[in-house]
């Protein structure tokens, strides 16, 4: 059987990404051109900004990941992108892009979700990991506890309220004076700090116990910056942070934990952008560890937005016949496909 090469293009907040990936599970090539260092000046991603440099930036990324990986474009399979959820502006970009380069290569065009690709990261780094398992998505916008079923098809446990683990992480990092990327620069901060040094609150959600909120957490920690700028006491912001860390994770570990338990599921995976998180790893790999259960992670390469999650995710959708049409379109609101 000849070789399955997918390109997968990633355009859906401010990565400029795409991969070539072989058979769904070896990367060839993943170019990652990121706009971090524009949104800085912001202390946010600005879509409008995030969509004109992905138009900049997307012709160069492809050619190179195709450079990168040895091959022609002649010799690609198909290309898949991610068509949703994120934002809109950026997402078209990417649609866009890969709409007209399926039809001037003459090869199938597979949309993705965004979340899916997320999961599909742990199926390159584990050749032998196969459905079903358990997956804790967090990242900048999602913060998901589902099942992986089969390819494609998802049990949703449990989701956040209101805030994403990732947003609540850029949000706090902005009030305590540490800028954007919040994630990597509260982690950072949290190790200098004290994890019990503020009491902050641990949300649990009565009719769901695998749901998620952090915007509770959010305002606990802005309340605790005012009342002591109005007493006049210094905030050490390493404690806030490490604080703030230990609570968001303590949630995330416990509620995976219980799913663990009431489900029985032996395997379960981590992904997304927070899921590079140093205590979210260890505390997860050890409490997975305490249970018997086998614990999955992607390298932080590819916990990041990245196109070779979105080309493994794609490569199962070409094997599986679900195949896009010319109309397909930006869906920022979309939804994993539910069993």
């Amino acid at each position: 059987m000849d070789d399955i090469l997918i390109l997968g293009i990633e355009s859906s907040c401010d990565e400029t990404a795409a991969a070539v990936v072989r058979n769904g599970r070896e990367i060839l090539s993943n170019v990652i051109f990121s706009q971090i260092s524009t949104h800085t000046l912001y202390g946010g991603v600005v879509p409008e900004i995030a969509s004109r440099q992905h138009i900049e930036k997307i012709n160069q990324v492809v050619d190179e990941a195709v450079k990168q990986a040895g091959i022609r474009d002649r010799e690609l399979t198909a290309v898949g992108v991610t068509y949703g959820p994120g934002l809109v502006g950026p997402l078209l970009v990417g649609v866009s892009f890969a709409k007209g380069y399926s039809f001037a290569k003459k090869i199938p065009l597979v949309g993705v979700n965004h979340i899916e690709g997320h999961i599909c990261s742990n199926l390159i780094e584990y050749g032998d990991l196969n459905p079903p398992f358990l997956c804790l998505i967090v990242s900048g916008g999602h913060t998901h506890l589902v099942i992986m079923e089969d390819h494609g098809k998802y049990t949703i446990l449990g989701r956040t309220m209101d805030d994403a683990a990732g947003e609540s992480y850029d949000k706090v990092a902005r009030a305590i004076g540490l800028g954007y990327p919040g994630g990597p620069k509260i982690d950072e901060a949290a190790k200098k700090g004290d994890p019990k040094a503020v009491d902050f609150p641990r949300a649990k959600i009565a009719d769901n116990e695998y749901s998620f909120s952090f915007s509770g957490l959010k305002s606990a920690v802005l309340n605790y910056l005012n009342s002591c700028s109005m007493a006049g006491r210094e905030v050490n912001r390493n404690d806030v942070a490490a604080s703030f860390q230990a609570a968001v994770v303590d949630v995330l570990v416990n509620n995976a934990m219980k799913a663990v338990e009431n489900t029985g599921m032996k395997r379960l995976a981590l992904a997304g952008g927070v899921a590079s998180n140093s205590l979210l790893r260890k505390t997860m790999e050890d409490e997975c560890r305490k249970r018997g259960v086998e614990f999955f992670v992607p390298s932080p390469v590819l916990c990041t937005d990245n196109g070779a999650m979105i080309a493994s995710a794609a490569y199962f959708r070409y094997v599986d016949n679900r195949i896009s049409g010319s109309d397909l379109n930006a869906v920022p609101n979309l939804k994993l496909q539910e069993v």
